[in-house]
């Protein structure tokens, strides 16, 4: 049996595809470990024209593997390692259940027939989708750590959707194919595409009160919003409310967000709502289970912290500020 393989396009991303040399090396890698005879790595910028430079880097990725990393050498590299031999095991005996299960079914082509597996295929999706989400599956540099001032312009809104290989007169589903960070892209180009003829959505920081926590929430909500393509305004930290509320309306801020500490949030949300006057929403960076009553009373409907589904939150203010 000779066995080919090709890096994926379910973890690639457009923006910040640089990243992409990454993942696709950590692919690589993985099926050279595998015992592949031949591979294939795709350009980093899969979703245009290749260029000479992306070629280059996908040929060299191979290279380094095969010659500096010398698994040319080696016929199994992972042999005798207890961690790959048992995800191994795992894999072989999930994969056998399923195989067992559409014999049961009455094989491949009767349960396609029946649209059995293209509901197991959604039912993955779905739930991938949902870890993606909370970012518990991260994509660095699109729903973790995004690249601040990058913007794109003049994609095709297909770049961005599944693509459905169904033919016209097929009985019935095809596959479908889906890229892990897609949605989180469609929302981000969203954006980009708005700030084109209107001001970016503005996100401010209003920092105040504890040094450690201030710092510690900004930086998180700064990478929160900045997923969106949102425009993060950071500060040091401000002596009063009032004057971050000064100076939030100064900066024509969209959104406030407070960044203190839990024990701070119940004096300070009250005064910066009753300021702003509705001019701008006011979010809580983290989640104060013991006063979440008591700021919601005050105002404050808005909460980003870990457990976010920072698609949703950031789809959510895309819809309060008009872009969706």
């Amino acid at each position: 049996m000779h066995i080919h393989a090709q890096t994926s396009t379910w973890s690639k991303s457009v923006y910040d595809p640089y990243v992409n040399t990454l993942r696709s090396t950590t692919e690589a890698m993985s099926a050279s470990l595998g015992g592949v005879e031949s591979l294939t790595v795709d350009p980093f910028n899969f979703y245009e024209d290749a260029s000479l430079q992306s070629e280059r880097i996908a040929r060299n990725q191979q290279i380094i593997l095969k010659e500096e990393s010398y698994f040319k050498n080696i016929v199994d590299p992972a042999g005798g390692s207890y961690y790959i031999e048992t995800l191994t095991h795992k894999l072989i005996k999930e994969a056998w259940e399923i195989f067992l299960k559409l014999e049961a079914e009455g094989g491949f082509i009767a349960s396609y027939r029946k649209g059995d597996f293209q509901k197991r295929l959604k039912d993955t999706v779905a739930k991938r989708g949902i870890a993606i989400a909370l970012r518990k599956e991260k994509f660095l540099g699109t729903n973790d750590f995004p690249n601040f001032d990058e913007t794109k312009e003049n994609f095709s809104a297909e770049l961005f959707e599944a693509k459905d290989y169904t033919a016209d007169d097929a009985e019935t589903q095809g596959l479908v194919i889906y890229r892990g960070p897609q949605e989180f892209e469609k929302m981000r180009y969203r954006t980009d595409v708005y700030a084109k003829n209107n001001k970016r959505p503005t996100v401010f920081m209003l920092t105040y009160g504890n040094l450690a926590m201030r710092l510690a929430r900004s930086q998180f909500s700064q990478n929160f919003f900045a997923i969106g393509g949102f425009k993060t305004i950071d500060n040091h930290g401000f002596e009063t409310v009032e004057e971050g509320v000064k100076a939030a309306m100064e900066n024509n801020a969209d959104i406030v967000v407070l960044c203190s500490s839990d024990d701070e949030y119940p004096h300070i949300a009250p005064e910066a709502v009753k300021q702003l006057e509705g001019k701008a929403t006011v979010v809580v960076a983290g989640y104060p289970k013991d006063n979440i009553e008591q700021l919601k009373e005050a105002g404050v409907k808005h909460f980003i912290h870990i457990k976010s589904n920072v698609l949703e939150t950031l789809e959510t203010f895309q819809k309060q500020l008009g872009l969706l």
